[in-house]
């Protein structure tokens, strides 16, 4: 069924939207997969903060133009899946890779992050990007561990000096 101007129009700005509130983005081939997959892959993505759309490479190139993600139109060729992470930079890489396991038909072409052109071997490492939660949680680690040192350290203070006065007390009852 051919798209008419205005709905072409309507998609391109759609796009466009997702992409310059986008973290990542993550293109894929998705040949081969059934409906209900795609179906599945769709649920998956909403459920995690994923844009998902199957979009013509002409729209997509109209729409990622100005924004940092130009960078994806070498590796627009053949049908493409589009995935733009919105909330965490690593959630699109996870959701395809982890879905790329079950599905052999699903094939990452490219990932761009930052206006930087990623090849699909580099979708483990994207991938592997911490969470908001988990960086948050890092972080928090990284700033308390002085201040449980210092606690530690100036706890072991009176301990020390209980045991000594401990081993003294003893060494004099073993004398006398």
């Amino acid at each position: 069924m051919a798209l008419r101007l205005e709905q072409k129009q309507q998609i391109v700005a759609e796009v466009n939207e997702a992409a310059a509130s986008a973290l990542s983005a993550v293109l894929a081939d998705y040949r081969g997969l059934t409906v209900a997959e795609m179906t599945e892959l769709r649920v998956k993505a909403r459920e995690t903060g994923v844009y998902l759309r199957v979009v013509r490479n002409t729209l997509v190139k109209r729409a990622v133009e100005g924004t940092e993600y130009e960078c994806l139109n070498d590796a627009l060729v053949g049908p493409t899946l589009l995935a733009f992470s919105q909330e965490d930079p690593g959630a699109a890489a996870r959701l395809l890779k982890d879905y790329a396991k079950d599905f052999d038909e699903l094939e990452v072409k490219a990932l761009s992050i930052g206006g930087d052109l990623l090849g699909a071997d580099q979708l483990d490492r994207v991938a592997k990007l911490p969470t908001l939660d988990e960086a948050r949680s890092m972080l928090m680690s990284v700033m308390q561990a002085p201040i449980v040192k210092l606690a530690q350290s100036l706890n072991e203070v009176p301990g020390k000096l209980v045991r000594t006065i401990a081993a003294v007390k003893e060494q004099k009852e073993a004398e006398g």
